[in-house]
């Protein structure tokens, strides 16, 4: 790895998002380790710096400026390499941000990178092995079949990043909108809430 290469990614978030030096400092850091990880763990597909900042990274802060505009408990299911969940807390210190990862060795990673980030924590194990509810569910990357059993029951609102196929109408979430995002083909962020909770505000 060289140095430029990674300075890189710094040079272009601070390009696309106002981010103070802290959190591109964060960011930085969380991408170095991810390479030297990527060697012997598979966490996640990187080519390069632009390619990481755009496809992996900006799609994370994007959908961390559209959370709404307060402290909340946030989940990323299945968070991997820490998408969006990682960005997604560096963005909003305000936030308690949970990473939920079954994988163990993924866990090990998630945990060495966010030790410096106050507002993260990782969760160990399965969805189904947790029991606290949240306001809001982030995932990216996950099928809508795994996604299902879980969705409405974690929290009332779920910001997800997904390719084109629509979520099916069996999730037990109001889809209240799509925004194609900029980076890559056919990628979006998709908005619900679940209809329980819908159904008690009307």
């Amino acid at each position: 790895m060289s140095i430029s290469a990674s300075t890189d990614l710094r040079n272009i978030l601070s390009g696309l998002f106002l981010l103070n030096s802290s959190q591109l400092d964060a960011l930085q850091a969380h991408y170095e380790l991810l390479l030297r990880w990527n060697r012997v763990l598979n966490l996640t597909t990187v080519e390069g710096a632009r390619e990481a900042a755009e496809r992996h990274y900006a799609e994370s802060l994007l959908l961390a400026s559209r959370l709404p505009n307060r402290p909340l408990r946030i989940a990323d299911l299945g968070s991997g390499a820490g998408f969006p969940g990682f960005p997604v807390a560096v963005m909003r210190p305000d936030c308690g941000v949970a990473l939920i990862e079954s994988h163990q060795r993924k866990a090990v990673f998630l945990r060495e990178a966010s030790r410096k980030v106050e507002n993260i924590r990782v969760l160990v194990g399965r969805a189904e092995s947790v029991t606290e509810a949240f306001d809001v569910l982030v995932s990216r990357a996950v099928s809508y079949e795994d996604l299902r059993p879980n969705l409405a029951r974690l929290a009332s609102g779920v910001l997800l990043l997904t390719g084109p196929e629509a979520p099916p109408d069996d999730m037990g979430i109001e889809w209240e909108g799509e925004e194609k995002l900029p980076w890559g083909k056919q990628r979006f962020l998709r908005v619900g809430v679940s209809r329980e909770t819908r159904g008690a505000k009307s």
